[in-house]
């Protein structure tokens, strides 16, 4: 029994520094482990930062573009000519702000869900007041006095929503700056 009990001890004295040795190497090698993951993941999220910013900027510059484009005097200066009917400058005013919204779209993936409810709700209000001053004129009638309505409208709405929504886009994107 004394020779069972000396090769329990030699077998204890052999497994416990083989185990304080693991649980060191063990540890040891986790937390440089989580480390070097934690370096990764900030290394990734620097690169990505260096592609998204960007990405997010042209966003903005899109967007402010967008506002410019269809405010009513850039529509009338592109959109207006001689002999047309208060119907026809309407359509045409109404699908050219269509069109550049469609060809937007996409940027708001890069804008914040407000800023785009913002822009959204800047070109319905567009879209209305085209509609709303276009009840009051006759259809057939010259697109000058459609136009004459819509310019002194704008004029007299010094912060009107596509104001606010070049606002917010501005504030927006000084954020990433």
């Amino acid at each position: 029994m004394s020779n069972w009990l000396i090769a329990l001890l030699e077998i204890i004295k052999i497994t416990v520094p083989a185990l304080v040795v693991f649980f060191t190497v063990y540890y040891l090698m986790k937390t440089y482990l989580d480390k070097q993951y934690q370096l990764k993941v900030l290394e990734f999220r620097q690169n990505q930062g260096n592609t998204t910013i960007p990405a997010r900027l042209q966003a903005y510059e899109r967007m402010s573009l967008f506002c410019e484009r269809i405010a009513i005097p850039s529509l009338m200066l592109r959109l207006r000519e001689e002999g047309q009917t208060n119907a026809l400058l309407r359509m045409a005013m109404l699908l050219t702000i269509q069109q550049e919204f469609e060809y937007n779209v996409t940027q708001q993936v890069y804008v914040s869900e407000q800023l785009w409810q913002i822009i959204k709700i800047s070109r319905d209000n567009t879209v209305m007041d085209i509609n709303g001053l276009y009840e009051q004129v006759d259809p057939t009638g010259p697109s000058k006095e459609l136009a004459a309505m819509l310019l002194s409208r704008s004029e007299s709405q010094s912060s009107n929503s596509l104001n606010t929504a070049l606002l917010a886009i501005k504030k927006e994107a000084s954020i990433l700056m």
